[in-house]
């Protein structure tokens, strides 16, 4: 009997095969192994592998039809290697599976067979998760905290492991849980780790689409490293790049004498930036394998949500290019690139149901993280990176020349609610020279830890969920790397291991306050953003059913003292300072429990007298408004939290 049936063809030539990983590839059944591939162009097609002596003359396929090859190799098992060589014309090359499920070191080019879990018994992994995948917050997630740590797991750490230069996948996971839940986080977040030859490509240039990278170990390793986690209470989140893909001639690339994955449009092959080639997403069979690898690896691996990399690029076709050729309409939206990103999420959020679905999309394209159904592209949150770079570009500053530049921290507020929103502080912040967040901070190394304190306090009062590379949390110096570990040692250091102190505090402070998850428009309210002159910002989240909270940032090294700050009227209690000693702060102000009253002064004279903003701004304060006096501490931020209202 045939292995690809009429239905499979239809469902491929259609576009719409999105669980094509069951069908092409390597599938092991009755004492052999079934082949398929899509290679349309091609004149010929073979196996070739370790089950015959790697003679292209012993398994041609057959013509399926819509492109497919098939054939079925009687002794062909698991653990063999096999590649596909392709023929057009003079055009002969051996090319590895695009579903392949793992593969070896580049140097090697094979790929062992396996097969799927879920369609047959060869991995023999037993998951452990049930209890976390039936209960696991998807678009629930919205209205819990959020804290998600940012991994590329080939330099977290070094020092763990048998001795090779990766931690393996089960080396890994118990220490980096112990450290997300040391700090709070919620998520790991994982840079690629689909197979890719080029490793300071970080994962971005893939190959190996289907393959977990042979570095940190096998794919089962891999499914015990997100088991782990999940055991542990930890979400896995993973990279997913659908807008290019790596030029190694025995990937994806030219695959069957012609451009095939990628556009055949020269104008729109290659991606400037990058040195890849861009998928084409008018093409079946593109669509099909796009669609079913993300199925694939929230499948397979119990991957709790994919992040989009690179969508702006996908978005429009002129992206970063000078020259480009329009849509079918004569503009320059990517139609077909836009309706795969639709079916990609209605899929996952349809298969799967409790998944995060995230787009890092750095333009003001209208509703990323909006239902398909109200026009959206169907993501569940969107990066804001604007916020990151108007904030960094803020922080950079020399705080005698913050005053000029205060709309770059204001302004993220007046679009903080078009979208659901993730702040992000990413690996792209600190590569390719940019330098560490740390050395993005003025002044001596005091100056800057407290800088970086008052910029995390900032980030974790700002409405949005929130992202963090690894290294951030302890202050690292010097700019990220992928062939060197982390520098832990920093933590040996009373200013680093306060950074860190401070990161594990603001986790905890979200995790049990629930204004902090309040993503209404109504959670977030200025207290004063008018006091640009001091430099000093004040703001509330606020709940109809839980304690509402107060942050009060002032981004100059100058105590103020006596500041009027117009908290509602009623008690209110301190509960974070970031200038406590105990993060390597001054002390300045106020302790953690220390209280204030908030209340109406008599006259208005003596208000306007007591707060800055006000002589600064040269408005007109109602008498009738609550007031509390303040001391603000140098490059701080202070919480407070209200513990009693006015009657």
């Amino acid at each position: 009997m045939p292995w690809l049936t009429s239905d499979d063809v239809s469902r491929w030539e259609s576009g719409r095969h999105f669980d094509a990983h069951s069908r092409l590839g390597a599938h092991p059944r009755r004492g052999g192994t079934w082949f398929a591939v899509w290679a349309p162009h091609a004149e010929s097609v073979a196996v070739i592998g370790d089950f015959n002596s790697w003679d292209a003359g012993v398994n041609p396929l057959t013509w399926v039809g819509a492109g497919l090859w098939e054939v079925y190799v009687r002794g062909a098992r698991i653990n063999h290697h096999y590649k596909y060589r392709i023929q057009r014309g003079s055009y002969v090359v051996d090319k590895t599976d695009p579903y392949a499920r793992r593969l070896e070191a580049p140097v090697e080019n094979g790929s062992p067979l396996a097969g799927l879990s879920s369609m047959v018994t060869y991995s023999t992994y037993k998951w452990g998760d049930s209890d976390w995948m039936a209960t696991r917050k998807g678009p629930a997630s919205m209205g819990e905290p959020v804290s998600i740590y940012e991994v590329h797991l080939g330099s977290w750490r070094r020092d763990i492991g048998s001795g090779g230069e990766f931690p393996g996948y089960r080396d890994i996971a118990a220490p980096l849980a112990d450290h997300v839940l040391d700090m709070g986080f919620t998520h790991v977040e994982l840079m690629p780790v689909q197979e890719h030859p080029y490793y300071p490509s970080w994962g971005y240039q893939v190959v190996g689409y289907y393959a977990p990278t042979h570095r940190y170990g096998t794919p089962d390793d891999f499914r015990y490293f997100v088991d782990y986690l999940h055991s542990r209470g930890i979400g896995v989140l993973l990279d997913w790049v659908p807008a290019h893909f790596a030029t190694d001639p025995q990937g994806l690339s030219y695959f069957d004498g012609s451009p095939l994955y990628e556009y055949t449009d020269p104008v729109m092959r290659h991606h400037p930036d990058w040195g890849t080639l861009v998928f084409d997403y008018s093409k079946p069979g593109v669509r099909n394998f796009l669609v079913s690898n993300a199925a694939y690896w929230l499948d397979e691996f119990h991957i709790d949500g994919l992040r989009f990399d690179a969508v702006a690029s996908m978005l429009y076709r002129d992206y970063s290019r000078d020259n480009w050729t329009p849509n079918m309409f004569g503009g320059r939206e990517n139609l077909e690139a836009i309706s795969l990103l639709k079916e990609t999420n209605e899929e996952a959020f349809g298969r799967f149901g409790n998944v995060m679905m995230i787009a890092e999309e750095s333009t003001a394209y209208p509703g990323v993280s909006a239902p398909t159904y109200n026009n959206g592209l169907g993501f569940l949150y969107k990066w804001n990176m604007g916020w990151m770079h108007d904030t960094l570009e803020f922080m950079r500053q020399d705080p005698i020349n913050r005053k000029f530049h205060f709309n770059s921290l204001t302004f993220p507020l007046v679009y903080a609610y078009s979208e659901h929103y993730a702040l992000t502080l990413s690996h792209d912040e600190v590569v390719h020279g940019k330098g560490s967040l740390w050395n993005k901070m003025p002044g001596d190394a005091w100056q800057k830890a407290a800088n970086l304190r008052l910029m995390f306090g900032h980030m974790w009062g700002h409405p949005g969920k929130k992202l963090l590379f690894m290294g951030s949390e302890l202050g690292q110096i010097r700019e990220w790397a992928h062939d060197r570990e982390l520098d832990w040692n920093l933590a040996d250091d009373p200013l680093h291991a306060g950074v860190r102190d401070w990161v594990r505090e603001l986790n905890r402070l979200y995790h049990t306050e629930p204004v902090l998850w309040n993503e209404d428009e109504g959670g977030f309210q200025w207290i004063d953003l008018s006091d640009w002159q001091n430099c000093v910002v004040s703001y509330r989240r606020v709940s109809g059913h839980h304690p509402e909270l107060a942050f009060v940032l002032n981004f100059t090294p100058v105590p103020r003292v006596g500041y009027g700050v117009h908290l509602p009227e009623g008690e209110w209690e301190l509960v974070l300072t970031s200038d406590d000693v105990a993060y390597g702060g001054s002390g300045y102000g106020l302790n953690v429990g220390d209280k204030v009253t908030s209340e109406v002064m008599v006259q208005a004279s003596d208000q306007d007298a007591a707060t800055p903003a006000s002589a600064a701004s040269g408005a007109e304060e109602p008498a009738a408004r609550p007031l509390a006096l303040l001391d603000l501490p140098p490059l701080g931020v202070i919480v407070f939290k209200q513990v009693r209202a006015a009657k």
